[in-house]
């Protein structure tokens, strides 16, 4: 069923239900209407809500990922860093080198998702013909939300990196 109304014989099911339930309601005020509005939503867009919501999720995992990792990188990298720093490396130049990182990292992982996720969605498509495969302009749109991601989740990191106390990181073990 496609579209966001039923066709004759399903009106007149949901007519007779109405009628029904207001007869059976009286004394109660009951919104027949928003049940019917209800039963008339779209699976497309009851799919599409979920969906969402399952993507939103995943981005959500994905920079906090993203993130924990390279914050872990540079507490491990705080002399590194420090060294760096004593010797003439601006900090603006650390921030765009942590910040490098972790977009090679959502690049890595969005070419190894793409390396799997096409064969994948050839055998998915043998087995569920009535399935329609995302095309490539989606496909490169999810993978451009992902690194931008990426990049938003390493400035936390790639700021602490570039403020690290020179004297505070030579003196640390």
């Amino acid at each position: 069923m496609s579209g966001t109304t039923f066709d004759l014989p399903g009106r007149m099911v949901m007519s007779a239900i109405a009628d029904a339930i207001t007869e059976l309601a009286r004394d109660m005020r009951f919104a027949v209407r928003s049940l019917m509005r209800a039963a008339q939503l779209s699976p497309d867009r009851v799919n599409a809500l979920v969906f969402s919501g399952f993507a939103g999720i995943a981005l959500l995992i994905a920079v906090v990922g993203i993130a924990g990792v390279l914050a872990f990188s540079v507490s491990a990298r705080t002399r590194e860093f420090g060294m760096r720093l004593a010797v003439g490396c601006s900090p603006q130049a650390l921030l765009r080198h942590v910040l490098s990182e972790g977009t090679a990292i959502a690049i890595v992982g969005v070419g190894a998702g793409a390396v799997g996720g096409f064969p994948l969605s050839r055998v998915a498509t043998s087995f569920f013909t009535s399935v329609q495969m995302p095309n490539m302009l989606a496909v490169s749109a999810a993978a451009a939300v992902l690194v931008g991601a990426a990049v938003v989740a390493s400035w936390l990191p790639a700021a602490r990196a570039s403020r690290i106390d020179v004297i505070e990181a030579l003196r640390s073990e």
